[in-house]
């Protein structure tokens, strides 16, 4: 039985890194600030679910990971067999042991947090769940308030702990469920984990370790490394959105905290990228990802590295072509106006790869790159204007003979954009170019203007 639990969990091999360095980082927007998440902590209800241990981690012997796993099989066992009730009991809290004794105590609370349970059934382990969930908000509060940097053997423990909670299969409707919801993916009811009241907990207590000024980041990368990221990454496929939502704020806080990681990361997130465009089309967190790319991208600096531009070429611009657009378009349009706005040699480039996978089939992704293309466009300078102005004046002349009024309507707006009016006038030849193409393709338009006026 033991072993037919463990085997469904595939591990994953690690990947290379890449060495290079390059670009800053941002301030990332979140909905949710530290404050609130605490009180969040304290007063969340929700109801549980779907824990399970961490398979294997792919990382060097000599950190003692190998022990983390043996330790989470051992749990595994206790569970199957019903020995929680024996083995997960109460330990002392912080304040009624001496300070020479907190580390140890804190040790000890980490080891015992690592016991998962199972949430499947609401009814079982009721008081040793509430237990670990309060030891659980203990360990955040200690994290939050210790004075002197943490040992290596703590962060060793720490990431244990994190590990053996967070790094779970995460389940999914079946394929042919999957099928059917793609053809109406915004009014599909997210999946919430019923395991989030311990699940947020450890997240919040992730966020605080990685974020204190006590957490020396040349020690803990030897823990924090590609391996533990990686198994970070796969977790933005969660259909739960709070979980993406912690997720999205703990890998931005690790970009900028470790900065030996961030062309790794780049690349991985490239990776998900590429799977998602040509492979799956089917992934949870784009949306998450790109926001954090906005902010990296918004601390990028100048000139771009070639690397930077290649995944604009390759990765951002593609991302356009997926049927579920509408789910990220927000966050991409953003990330490809800041390259502009960084480079804006790149518009040409950027104007040019939207009019080759222009969606002709498709009016309501029309709509959507006729207000990116104005983005762009406002951040557009002449000369590269008039470099991509023959074929983008085409295929607006062809929005604008649309037999669907909301495509043919937006491409009017354009012309009421002052910036991109200015270009025109600024090159001689847009004149006779424009005019020829509304008399010969916007009757329709000028209907649908004058009705509108």
């Amino acid at each position: 039985m033991i072993k037919q639990i463990l085997n469904r969990f595939p591990r994953k091999p690690s990947r290379s890194s890449d060495n290079r360095e390059g670009g800053g980082t941002s301030t990332l927007s979140s909905n949710a600030s530290t404050s609130s998440r605490s009180s969040d902590l304290a007063s969340n209800c929700y109801a549980n679910s779907s824990g399970s241990t961490f398979s294997g981690f792919n990382s060097t012997p000599n950190l003692g990971l190998n022990q983390g796993n043996n330790f989470s099989q051992a749990v595994n066992a206790k569970l199957n067999g019903n020995m929680v009730a024996a083995s997960f009991e109460a330990l002392p809290s912080f304040r009624d042991v001496p300070n020479s004794d907190k580390q140890n105590l804190f040790i000890r609370k980490l080891n015992l947090c690592c016991i998962v349970f199972d949430f499947t059934d609401p009814a079982e382990n009721l008081k040793e769940k509430d237990l670990k969930r309060q030891t659980l908000l203990e360990l955040v509060d200690y994290i939050a308030s210790t004075n002197g940097k943490f040992q290596e053997i703590v962060m060793q423990d720490i990431v244990k702990m994190v590990s053996a909670n967070l790094f779970r299969a995460l389940t999914s409707p079946p394929l042919e469920n999957r099928v059917l919801e793609a053809f109406d993916l915004e009014e599909e009811e997210p999946s919430m984990d019923p395991a989030w009241p311990h699940l947020q907990v450890v997240y919040e207590f992730l966020l605080r370790f990685v974020a204190s000024p006590e957490t020396d980041a040349k020690l803990a990368k030897r823990y924090i490394d590609h391996s533990f990221v990686l198994r970070l990454l796969d977790l933005f496929d969660s259909e739960d959105p709070r979980e993406r939502e912690y997720l999205k704020t703990v890998l931005h806080r690790i970009y900028g905290k470790f900065m030996v990681h961030r062309p790794f990361i780049r690349k991985a997130i490239n990776n998900i990228f590429f799977r998602f465009i040509f492979e799956t089309e089917k992934h949870n967190g784009i949306a998450e990802l790109l926001e954090i790319l906005g902010s990296i991208i918004n601390g990028f600096a100048l000139p771009l590295k070639e690397e930077h531009k290649l995944f604009l070429v390759r990765a951002l611009i593609p991302l356009h072509k997926p049927k579920c657009l509408p789910m990220y378009h927000q966050q991409l349009s953003y990330c490809i106006t800041q390259f502009v706005e960084k480079d804006c040699k790149l518009a040409d480039t950027v104007i040019r790869g939207l009019l080759k996978i222009w969606p002709i089939t498709n009016c309501s992704k029309e709509v959507m790159f006729l207000g990116e293309l104005e983005e762009v466009l406002e951040a557009t300078q002449p000369a590269e204007f008039q470099r991509c102005m023959v074929p983008l004046f085409r295929q607006i002349g062809r929005c604008l003979s649309s037999s669907h009024f909301q495509v043919a309507e937006r491409a009017l707006f354009l012309w009421n954009n002052d910036h991109i009016e200015n270009l025109i006038n600024r090159t001689g030849k847009s004149y006779s170019l424009l005019s020829s193409l509304l008399l010969r393709r916007t009757p329709e338009a000028i209907g649908i203007r004058q009705c509108r006026a």
